[in-house]
């Protein structure tokens, strides 16, 4: 049975010790193949959707809480969309991540590859199995890229003024704060998405999101479901460049800037 936080991991430092004197320093990037693939099509299409979804909704800035309700739905849009394509690799990943050795010495692991996860998956389970825990993702990624996309657009034409504005270290910062924002508010839903991951190709599985929602709470407490969410803060930098870059990008290729009314 695959090994996973909650089960003898106390803080993310003796993560990292007794998986590097367990599995070896190869294991940190178990999965990462899959998480590669399906990173930049989600990154491409939501910054795409994010062009377009504004003008096709008809967003506009004459009213202020109307176009930060618009930056909310085209981001929470955004993603939603996206994560359909790329959820089955999603779960590819996540499965051998959490595939630790079932012992110190001769252990096994579950899975053998990303190929591996496909084919066993499908032969307990079915195309179902692959998309365990797909309905609350679509719930968690609307709130995270929601938050993460339109807090953005809306609060850097508010708060970044002046000299500030044309500054990339500024909207670094920003970003910084608002992914730190979006996945802290996003995360109970990621956590229990991730516990419906894992029990494909298990004998008992959760009855629904909401049944594995109200198991965790019961058994484990509430602060079991923002177990791993220090990690996050160091993840949120590479958020916070994709906004901060993007936006110079928007400057360089088509001279406006994205979420400042340039788009």
């Amino acid at each position: 049975k695959p090994r996973r936080n909650d089960q003898g991991w106390q803080a993310l430092g003796e993560c990292f010790k007794r998986t590097i004197q367990d599995e070896g320093f190869g294991s940190l990037w178990r999965g990462n193949t899959a998480n590669v693939i399906c990173y930049f099509p989600t990154q491409m299409r939501s910054l795409k959707l994010l062009l377009v979804l504004p003008q096709a909704l008809n967003f506009d800035r004459d009213g202020y809480w109307k176009w930060f309700a618009g930056n909310l739905a085209s981001g929470g849009a955004a993603g939603a969309s996206s994560l359909l394509f790329v959820y089955s690799l999603d779960y590819a990943r996540t499965r051998p991540a959490n595939d630790a050795k079932a012992s110190k010495k001769g252990g096994e692991r579950q899975f053998n590859g990303l190929v591996d996860v496909y084919r066993k998956t499908l032969k307990s389970d079915g195309i179902a199995g692959l998309y365990r825990g797909f309905n609350i993702s679509c719930v968690g990624i609307i709130v995270y890229r929601g938050l993460y996309f339109g807090m953005y657009d809306s609060l850097k034409p508010v708060l970044l003024t002046g000299s500030l504005q044309d500054s990339f270290f500024a909207s670094f910062a920003l970003g910084w704060v608002i992914t730190n924002g979006a996945g802290l508010a996003s995360y109970p839903i990621d956590t229990v998405r991730r516990r419906m991951m894992m029990t494909s190709g298990e004998a008992v599985k959760y009855k629904s999101s909401m049944d594995a929602f109200t198991q965790i709470l019961k058994n484990e407490g509430a602060k079991s479901l923002f177990k791993g969410a220090g990690a996050n803060i160091l993840l949120a930098v590479a958020g916070a460049g994709v906004l901060a870059g993007y936006d110079k990008l928007q400057v360089i290729v088509f001279g406006k800037k994205y979420g400042s009314g340039g788009a």
